[in-house]
């Protein structure tokens, strides 16, 4: 990609600083246009520039409009009720897949971090047992990918909830028992939310989607041959 990186303006993370203070749908109102231009504006730029480079090293990643999380909050069944989200997020998924569905890229930007992270959160039942086997029958594998030289650099080791005990199917003394404990399965750097405004910013987090590509691919494999599958079963039955 050629020509100036975006960046997220110091004004949009004074905005969300202040939205912090004051998280009500008066004081959002009245100051709707600010967070327009220098929150919402610069995060499409930044989804923008994102799908530019997913295309050359993920073309298998969705990058849109909708990657952009909204700012108001589902209050309906929660006892917060405040009605704004005090950070802006995007995620990126699979083409094929739901957005929550399967591994993918993920950042956020608050008034007190900024984080950048992907792979598989609180995934459902069936879809964390697919996963598991592959890991089981693959770990060998994975554990390259999490060793890798960019990948400890930048992210340390596998992050997640892990189970106590080695979840039920798999033997006792299996050589994959510490990733198959995994309830989730993430690579995630923190860094300070004054970094979301430097210059470097659009290549930290390419940089950061680069290193954990090779994990998204390897935990989307087993989702997305099921996804083929479950599709052309449903194919046949209304043929």
């Amino acid at each position: 990609m050629t020509g100036k990186r975006p960046t997220f303006p110091k004004a949009g993370l004074n905005f969300l600083k202040s939205l912090k203070r004051n998280n009500n749908r008066e004081w959002f109102l009245k100051r709707k246009p600010v967070y327009e231009e220098s929150v919402k504006s610069p995060m499409l730029h930044l989804i923008e520039a994102l799908s530019v480079e997913f295309a050359e090293f993920a073309p298998e990643i969705v990058a849109s409009p909708k990657s952009l999380f909204r700012i108001y909050r589902d209050t309906r069944f929660s006892k917060d009720k405040r009605p704004f989200k005090t950070h802006v997020a995007a995620s990126f998924s699979v083409k094929g897949l739901d957005r929550h569905e399967g591994a993918g890229f993920y950042f956020h930007i608050a008034p007190t971090e900024l984080w950048i992270g992907g792979g598989i959160y609180r995934p459902p039942t069936d879809e964390l047992r697919s996963v598991r086997d592959h890991i089981a029958a693959n770990h060998e594998r994975l554990k390259k990918i999490v060793e890798a030289k960019q990948f400890r650099k930048l992210f340390g080791t596998l992050q997640g909830e892990q189970s106590s005990r080695m979840p039920r199917g798999y033997p006792a003394n299996h050589p994959a028992e510490n990733y198959l404990r995994f309830k989730d399965l993430l690579a995630a750097r923190e860094l300070k939310p004054t970094d979301a405004t430097k210059p470097a910013f659009f290549e930290t987090l390419v940089e950061s989607f680069r290193a954990m590509h090779p994990l998204i691919r390897f935990l989307n494999e087993p989702i997305v041959q099921r996804r083929g599958e479950k599709d052309r079963r449903e194919r046949l039955l209304f043929t």
